[in-house]
Order: C-alpha cells, then sequence, then structure tokens
C-alpha cells in the first residue's frame, strides 16, 4: 500500500487544517468529505478537488475505497462516528477531546480492541516541531525525573460561541477545549504517568462578555451571542502515583490584561519553558545555564503542527510507524478532564 484513500466528517474551521496537511502529503488520495451543511460541504470539495460528497456519514463510511477517515465534527458525535468508522473497517484520526465522558471513551477503546483497527487522538501539539526537540532532550536524561509541571492558556476575551459555548454539543469550555492540549502536552512529556487525585474549580462569572466592543476575537461559524452554557475558566491540581504534579489554568474570558500561553516543565536535572518558546535550561559547574534551541520554529507553529500530525497518521496508517498518540491516551484524558469537572461540581478532591 503506498496511497492512502482519505475521507473527511464536519468541514468547519479545524477541518481546513486536516485537508491542507493531506494534500501536501503525497502518500494521500483525498477521496470522500461529509457535513450536514451541503453548501459547505460542496464548497469545500470543489476547494480540494474532492470527487465524493455526503451530507450523511453512514454513506461515506460505506465507500468501499476509503482506508483512513478525520473527524472534525462537534465533540458528542466524535464517539458515535468513530465507533462506526472503526466497525466499518477505517482508520480514524478523532479531533480532540476524544469525546464527552469516560462510558464514551471505553466504548471507543473496545471498538478499537474489537476491531484491530487504528484511532489516533487529534492531540496536534505533542506533534509540534519544539516538542520533538525538547523530547530528544527528555529522552536522553538531561531534565532527569520530572516532578512538576505548571500550565497557563489565558483568553481575556476569546469564548468562540457556536457550538464551542454549547455545553451540550462541546461539553465544557476552556477546560475541554483548549486545557486539553495543555494537560496532555505536559502529562505526555513527563513520561504518562498514573493520576492518584484531581482538584479542580470552574467559574462562570463573566459570561462570554458579548456587550464588549473594539476588540476583535475568533467567532466560531454558528455564534450565537445569546448562546453560553460553559465555563470561563477553569484550573486544576493533578497529582500522580509518582509522586509528580500539574497545576493548569484556562480561560475563554477573564479581565486579564493579555492573552497569554506559558507551559513549563521541571526535572531533577533541568526544565524547559515550552510556550510561549522553547528554552531549557540546566546547569553544569555549578553555574545555571539557559539553552535556547536554534530552530526555526522555536514556539508552536499551527499549521506545521498539523503537517506533521496527519503525517504522522498517515504513516501510522501505512504501518510505517506507530502513532505516539493511542486510544488509551484519549480515555486517560477524558477521565482527568470529567475529573476536574466533577471536583468543581462537588467541591472536594476526586481520587482515582
Amino acid at each position: 500500500m503506498s496511497e492512502l484513500k482519505i475521507g473527511l466528517i464536519g468541514t468547519g474551521s479545524i477541518s481546513e487544517s486536516h485537508l491542507q496537511a493531506y494534500q501536501a502529503n503525497p502518500k494521500v488520495q483525498l477521496v470522500a468529505v461529509c457535513d450536514l451543511n451541503e453548501d459547505r460541504v460542496r464548497n469545500t470539495a470543489a476547494k480540494y478537488n474532492i470527487p465524493h460528497v455526503y451530507t450523511d456519514y453512514h454513506e461515506l463510511l460505506a465507500h468501499p475505497e476509503l482506508q483512513a477517515i478525520s473527524i472534525c465534527t462537534w465533540n458528542n458525535s466524535h464517539a458515535e462516528i468513530s465507533i462506526a468508522a472503526l466497525r466499518a473497517g477505517k482508520n480514524v484520526l478523532c479531533e480532540k477531546p476524544l469525546c464527552k465522558t469516560v462510558d464514551e471513551a471505553l466504548q471507543m477503546e473496545q471498538a478499537v480492541r474489537e476491531t484491530g483497527k487504528l484511532l489516533q487522538v487529534g492531540y496536534v501539539r505533542r506533534h509540534a516541531s519544539n516538542i520533538a526537540v525538547l523530547k530528544k532532550f527528555i529522552d536522553a536524561g538531561d531534565l532527569g525525573d520530572i516532578y512538576y509541571a505548571k500550565a497557563s492558556l489565558i483568553r481575556r476575551l476569546g469564548n468562540p460561541g457556536g457550538w464551542f459555548a454549547d455545553h451540550e454539543r462541546s461539553g465544557g469550555g476552556p477546560l475541554i477545549d483548549i486545557g486539553v492540549h495543555a494537560i496532555d502536552l505536559c502529562w505526555y512529556l513527563m513520561g504518562k504517568p498514573k493520576v492518584k487525585s484531581v482538584s479542580g474549580n470552574t467559574y462562570n462569572k463573566l459570561g462570554n462578555r458579548s456587550n464588549i466592543q473594539n476588540y476583535e476575537f475568533y467567532q466560531a461559524a454558528d455564534y450565537d451571542a445569546s448562546l453560553n452554557t460553559v465555563e470561563d475558566m477553569a484550573n486544576a491540581l493533578i497529582r500522580f502515583e509518582n509522586g509528580a504534579s500539574l497545576m493548569v489554568d484556562v480561560s475563554f474570558s477573564l479581565h486579564a490584561k493579555e492573552n497569554s500561553a506559558q507551559i513549563n516543565i521541571y526535572g531533577d536535572k533541568g526544565g524547559a519553558e515550552i510556550e510561549p518558546v522553547l528554552s531549557i535550561v540546566t546547569e553544569r559547574h555549578d553555574t545555571i545555564i539557559n539553552i535556547d534551541p536554534q530552530i526555526s520554529t522555536p514556539g508552536f507553529d499551527f499549521q506545521g503542527a498539523f503537517n506533521r500530525e496527519i503525517n504522522h497518521f498517515v504513516d501510522s496508517c501505512l504501518g510505517l510507524i506507530d502513532t505516539n498518540s493511542p486510544v488509551e491516551d484519549g480515555v486517560e484524558m477524558i477521565k482527568i478532564l470529567n475529573a476536574i469537572y466533577q471536583s468543581a461540581a462537588e467541591g472536594r478532591e476526586i481520587h482515582f
């Protein structure tokens, strides 16, 4: 097998990053695309020269030539579509989060086991070029035992609205949308330790602040200023069985001076600042030194990371490599996210 025949379900904004990456991969042929919005899916098909167009994903999955699909739909449909695709004999790249609930996640994991097909979770930040560099330092033991991580992704005005702001479709707000990236990346770099307990808080104080004028922010295609049923911000402390810990805070809306992104990890031999740009800190000869890797993209390169993620998925489907984002990792992350929401709702620490 030298060419992989790909289909895509859900032609919202994130699908553009998938399609651009597939189009740039010489091992791929884009065969089919599906969306509930017929005008939008036909426009997408025309733009990327995709021959088969559907508005019912079951019909797309019945296409005999398709070998793998990207799922770029609302979070509440990830489980249903992924399971159907796996049972139809397709490999799956499912956008993050894997799904909404732990029960759904376990059903998806079971479907992978029963079908023997691949499900890669869309943890795109694992595929950033600066992470590939940092991982070599970590794997070589240069940071030693990583025992603490801290992640903060703050938007002062950044609730996209639309389905992102509809709890029924999204499963939550900034925690499940952008927090999943920060938590997963730290957990991945820490060696994916087993979770011991989670303590979290969520806040619904500011709403979507649709009253704000003179400040532009990203709005979903189905933005509706009257709809918002998700949290403004969330924070959490995650403890691991090996003694390590992770602190995280994320927001869609907060009275902050500016947007900010900070992700740091700390080991007993060195530490690393990942966001906003990669920098490594250690000591030599009783002197603290900062190492600034000379790489083309020291920060997070959005489309570049998607290209690497898609290439990784394609090579995994072709049997050239094993995916670094298997369904089991998606299940663990849903357990963590749901535990944070549960902790916030019940006002107590959740033990695993």
